[in-house]
């Protein structure tokens, strides 16, 4: 008989328990700090130690590199590569900014996660009926100094190869002229890829690529600039997996 590995015990029986404690508990205390700050701005803050929280009790180290972040009070589109369930808290703690996140409007109806979502100014969105919900959530979002982080490709990759980016993100940064900020995420399917109950310690490296603006930008510009963004974060996963295979 084949025992699981050490990781895998260490997941079920440790890291999974103590996640649920720091979600709950850090969910209350988002939830009301969101009675005193409408701008989502300290529910934010519980966010960020929620991440750094996870990653720390994972044994999963942040590298940033490439180039420095936009500045503080700048609203912008940041567009990161999926591979990793941990990919969540990793841009969380990672970038240091007032961050709203995109998803699927059913998740606001999860206990804790969902009540923070829906209190704390992120983008929800029904996708049967997305409509005019989002641009108003956008621009709420712009008006607050807020950016927004974004998985375009919709799903984790099973392979560590970058999907096709979706367009609809960047139709809504041309739209509300937001510059957009490609982000490569490099080692997260190391500490968990899709359909493993196992955590592992690793170095996450989070490569910041420089900006590119939108004004100027025309609607049917969004599936050209999906790709264009779609091929510089490729490149950085490319260029990483090359650097660790060194």
């Amino acid at each position: 008989m084949r025992f699981p590995p050490f990781h895998w015990w260490r997941t079920v029986f440790f890291l999974i328990p103590a996640i649920t404690v720091y979600t709950i508990v850090l969910g209350i205390v988002s939830l009301v700090a969101g009675l005193f700050d409408g701008s989502g701005r300290l529910p934010h803050k519980c966010a960020q130690w929620w991440g750094r929280a996870i990653l720390f009790t994972s044994g999963v180290r942040l590298r940033p590199t490439g180039q420095p972040l936009p500045p503080d009070d700048k609203s912008c589109v940041f567009v990161a590569n999926h591979s990793s369930i941990y990919d969540t808290p990793i841009v969380l703690a990672g970038i240091p900014r007032q961050l709203r996140i995109m998803a699927k409007a059913a998740l606001g109806y999860v206990p804790f996660i969902g009540w923070h979502l829906s209190r704390s100014g992120h983008v929800l969105v029904n996708r049967r009926n997305p409509g005019a919900g989002i641009f108003k959530r956008m621009q709420r979002m712009a008006r607050s100094g807020a950016s927004l982080i974004i998985f375009p490709e919709g799903s984790r990759t099973t392979d560590g190869q970058v999907q096709a980016f979706k367009a609809g993100i960047f139709l809504l940064a041309i739209e509300h002229k937001l510059p957009v900020v490609p982000i490569t995420i490099s080692g997260s399917r190391i500490v968990m890829p899709k359909g493993r109950l196992m955590v592992c310690p690793a170095t996450v490296e989070i490569m910041v690529h420089d900006a590119i603006p939108t004004a100027g930008l025309q609607r049917q510009d969004a599936r050209k600039l999906a790709r264009q963004v779609q091929d510089i974060i490729a490149s950085g996963v490319k260029m990483a997996n090359g650097a660790m295979g060194q």
